[in-house]
């Protein structure tokens, strides 16, 4: 089902992008899988996973997942994405609590979440690296509140491998 999930994770990241290549996977750490593809002539690199454990009183959602993306052509590095599966309350924000390490300031769009600035993305990914497990809260747009539980487990050899790749 994660291998499923990915594959479409990474068939909506080749299909934004102009003159995409196929991603190529990286490998796959504990639960974390890493990719490269070439948009255009730039590299761009992403992790992704799924969450072990998704809660919520709803009767459909779609794919969930935390991505974390590299963009060396555009100088960005360390970009956390969450997608919900569903559209988040317009105006809601997204908590992410990682150890005793909370983040309040997650804004929405759409199914997506992101950190407000590179900064705070930054310090999302360190307290990734140091986690064991990272707990993502949001409020859909029928007002219902989900909890999506992500293992940690990995995160550090995947993301060695998308930095390897786009230095």
């Amino acid at each position: 089902m994660k291998k499923y999930l990915i594959l479409c994770l990474t068939a909506l990241i080749a299909s934004q992008a102009q003159a995409a290549s196929l991603p190529t996977e990286l490998g796959t750490y504990g639960d974390w899988t890493a990719y490269s593809y070439k948009e255009g002539k730039n590299l761009v690199c992403y992790m992704a996973s799924t969450p072990k454990k998704d809660e919520g009183n709803y009767k459909k959602r779609g794919d969930i997942y935390a991505v974390v993306t590299h963009r060396p052509a555009d100088k960005t590095y360390n970009v956390v994405n969450f997608v919900a599966g569903y559209d988040y309350k317009k105006g809601s924000e997204v908590v992410v609590k990682i150890g005793t390490t909370t983040f309040h300031n997650l804004f929405t769009n759409g199914d997506n979440a992101w950190a407000p600035d590179a900064s705070t993305d930054k310090k999302l990914v360190d307290e990734m690296k140091r986690g064991q497990r990272m707990i993502v809260e949001g409020t859909s747009s029928r007002g219902t509140k989900t909890k999506d539980t992500y293992s940690l487990a990995g995160f550090t050899g995947a993301y060695r491998a998308i930095s390897a790749k786009c230095k």
